[in-house]
């Protein structure tokens, strides 16, 4: 019985060094696979109880694999803005479908991030596997639920179309002449009359500039900023209007394309005095669609726009910061405008942050949020289940999955452009494969021993 215990010790011997083998090669092969976890071969004695007067008889040894799955890689530059890694615990969530998701597709997740869009602009890494994110709403907010799968989608690219932002801020830097000489117009200036305002053209301004804003369909549209010379001290007309006046239609009180109408006023050191200003600093846009009575001083985007309606704050400065307008006694000149809001623009490319926002890039300059990439923990990861294509599935060892936001409770952080090297490291992997091949060539000799052992005790018969 002892000799034939020793023989299938030596073939368990055999078979547990043959799996060893079989890991130490997978991770050698599998060195420059991103995201790879390094796969271990454990030994356990296979020990029967005996008592002290038994004769001994042996047991062999047979072997687990383990995966060091909550180990991490080296992190190192990647080639693009969708080549992502996880600074940290956790896991991307991934699925082999992307559209179509039927509750028995299954559910994912990997530290291989080297994504890029696919014929359909879906983002999936080297194993086919479809990245999923929180999608962002129309205000920039995301319901990040940490169970609920169904508010996950998969990353699409090409569901990004172009973009426009309609104007909500314009800034205005000049400054008027303080010295300027007032105008014969002034006695008899009126806004409301076309006869004696700028708007129209039959007071000649001292000083006018036009400023370009968008509307809501990223349409190009004139403001005219016209000012006059008030017999007032420190005190200057104003009137906003819009060319060409075919794109407005006002309300009573305004004339000739005119949106706003007052004095621009600056205190005796030439800084703005927005107390006593009265030229209206907040322009409200109503839509072309809109069927009411305009009112005193409304106005609204001419029904042949067909534009939503916008609010445009107009920002001449303050005496407590630099910039904005001033009346020194300096030639008048605009130095400069800041208007936000842009025309139509095209989808450019992507960029990821930290938090694992996912922004399209557009070719007039916007960038968009539209999906935020989540990262999944788990209790125990080095109970996942492995799986193809360096995924991992759950188990009752790892527990259930909490979707995080990246950087927040356990979960790492996204890091763009960037790829997680495999965490094997090839000198213990050779020093593994040395020792591995002793002991099977040890394992053989036990079967060689004890073969020979056994045809001697034949031989006592003859």
């Amino acid at each position: 019985m002892s000799i034939n215990s020793a023989l299938w010790a030596g073939a368990s011997g055999l078979l547990a060094n043959s799996s060893a083998l079989a890991a130490v090669s997978d991770n050698i092969a599998n060195v420059n696979t991103v995201g790879y976890k390094r796969a271990q071969a454990v030994f356990s004695p296979m020990f029967e109880s005996y008592g002290v007067n038994s004769r001994y008889a042996a047991g062999g040894v047979t072997t687990n694999n383990r995966f060091q799955i909550s180990t991490g890689g080296l992190l190192t530059p990647g080639t693009s803005p969708t080549d992502l890694a996880i600074a940290g615990d956790g896991f991307f969530v991934v699925r082999p479908v992307a559209s179509n998701v039927e509750a028995t597709d299954a559910v994912l997740f990997t530290r291989s991030g080297s994504f890029s869009a696919d014929s359909q602009g879906n983002l999936r890494n080297d194993a086919g596997l479809f990245l999923y994110g929180w999608p962002v709403a129309a205000d920039g907010s995301v319901t990040a639920n940490p169970s609920d799968l169904s508010g996950l989608e998969a990353i699409n690219l090409s569901s990004i179309g172009g973009a426009a932002e309609a104007t909500t801020q314009v800034g205005v830097n000049g400054n008027l002449q303080a010295s300027q000489v007032v105008s014969a117009d002034e006695a008899t200036y009126a806004a409301g009359a076309s006869a004696t305002n700028m708007a129209s053209g039959t007071v000649t301004p001292d000083f006018q500039r036009s400023i370009q804003i968008y509307d809501s369909q990223g349409g190009a549209r004139t403001i005219t900023l016209s000012m006059l010379k008030s017999a007032t001290a420190n005190q200057w007309h104003a009137e906003l209007h819009v060319t060409p006046t075919t794109d407005i239609t006002t309300g009573a009180g305004l004339v000739d394309g005119q949106i706003a109408t007052g004095t621009i006023a600056f205190d005796a050191q030439g800084e703005i005095d927005l107390t006593n200003t009265t030229l209206p600093l907040t322009l409200d846009f109503l839509s072309s669609t809109n069927t009411g009575a305009l009112g005193a001083t409304q106005y609204q985007w001419a029904a042949s726009t067909g534009v939503a309606g916008q609010q445009v704050t107009l920002d001449l400065g303050s005496p407590t910061q630099p910039g904005g307008m001033t009346q020194y006694d300096s030639p008048s000149t605009l130095t400069s405008t800041q208007v936000n809001g842009s025309a139509f623009g095209t989808f450019t490319g992507v960029q990821v942050d930290n938090d694992g926002f996912v922004y399209a890039k557009f070719s007039n300059g916007i960038i968009r949020k539209t999906y935020q990439v989540p990262i999944a923990t788990f209790v125990n990861p080095n109970g996942l289940n492995v799986e193809a294509g360096g995924a991992y599935s759950v188990t009752p060892d790892s527990g259930s999955y909490t979707f995080n936001v990246p950087g927040e409770a356990a979960a790492g952080t996204i890091a763009s452009s960037t790829l997680e090297n495999s965490n094997v490291d090839i000198a213990t992997e050779f020093t593994s494969l040395i020792t591995t091949q002793r002991a099977y060539s040890a394992s053989s000799k036990i079967i060689t021993t004890a073969d020979e052992m056994l045809d001697e005790a034949i031989r006592m018969k003859r």
